[in-house]
């Protein structure tokens, strides 16, 4: 069975030090996706809401997001971001927008909640602005699609 890295041996909570391990290129990408209704879709696509513009204001949001990673997941380090990228694209058929991040550090440890926060507040932006038209939004699917570096290797998220 495999144990926890964030609990000790009697199961407290426990921040895992990483004085010892060597910095190294690590890279995360993440997807989050946001389903609405036609109305507020057709609204969206036409940069016609009130709000003004969601897919800028959400792509800011999710940089911001990314940032602030540390101070709103309890046991994860504060690390330097090197590079933050979120991309937004509309899915006409689903009515949905597609949220994808690509985070990049030389670190200790890993960029994958930096790129996982990034996605979410980033949907969770785009509800914040849809949401006078209708709250019938899902934010759905947030997952890692990949992660590199570091001493677990890469990972590559199966399609």
């Amino acid at each position: 069975m495999k144990k926890f890295s964030h609990t000790t041996g009697d199961g407290k909570v426990n921040m895992v030090s990483i004085l010892k391990k060597e910095s190294s290129l690590r890279t995360a990408k993440a997807y989050a996706e946001v389903l609405l209704n036609k109305e507020t879709f057709l609204l969206l696509r036409k940069n016609a809401l009130h709000k003004g513009d969601v897919l800028t204001v959400a792509k800011i949001a999710g940089i911001q997001a990314a940032k602030q990673t540390a101070a709103l997941i309890p046991l994860c380090h504060n690390i330097l971001i090197s590079k933050i990228d979120i991309e937004t694209k509309l899915n006409i058929t689903n009515k949905s927008v597609e949220i994808t991040s690509f985070a990049e550090t030389n670190a200790a440890t890993g960029i994958e909640m930096e790129a996982l926060t990034a996605v979410s507040v980033s949907a969770l932006t785009v509800y914040d602005m849809c949401k006078a038209i209708s709250k019938n939004i899902t934010i759905s699917n947030i997952c890692l699609i990949s992660k590199t570096g570091g001493k677990s290797g890469n990972y590559y998220k199966n399609k």
